[in-house]
């Protein structure tokens, strides 16, 4: 099996998520769901969200903001898992509990393992 990298991303507000703590509360029986029957086929290596905030470090300097793109989407949580095709991974992406939003996305990534020699 292959491991696969699944970056969420989703719209933001000026200095915040977009989304409401009433919005989260709501949604988090579907991510409970969704992450769910990805690790019960034992597939999951690791998920998480990420808070808001962030530093990007480059040659120029420190810029304590998170990265966004152009129309304010940024990464909002990540799902490492393991599966037998890039299409199995494709189709547990469709379903996934962030695309109910406008502008938001799953971008399914394959991981090249490091040599062991």
């Amino acid at each position: 099996m292959k491991e696969y990298l699944l970056l969420f991303r989703n719209a933001s507000a000026e200095n915040a998520y977009l989304s409401t703590s009433q919005e989260m509360a709501e949604d988090m029986p579907k991510w409970q769901a969704w992450i769910g029957s990805i690790a019960m086929q034992g597939k999951l290596v690791h998920t998480a969200p990420m808070e808001y905030n962030g530093t990007i470090v480059s040659s120029a300097g420190d810029t304590n903001n998170p990265y966004k793109e152009a129309n304010s989407v940024l990464v909002s949580g990540f799902l490492i898992c393991k599966a037998d095709s890039f299409h199995e991974v494709q189709e547990w992406s469709k379903t996934c509990p962030i695309l109910q939003y406008p502008n938001s996305s799953v971008e399914i990534r394959p991981l090249i393992p490091f040599p062991t020699n």
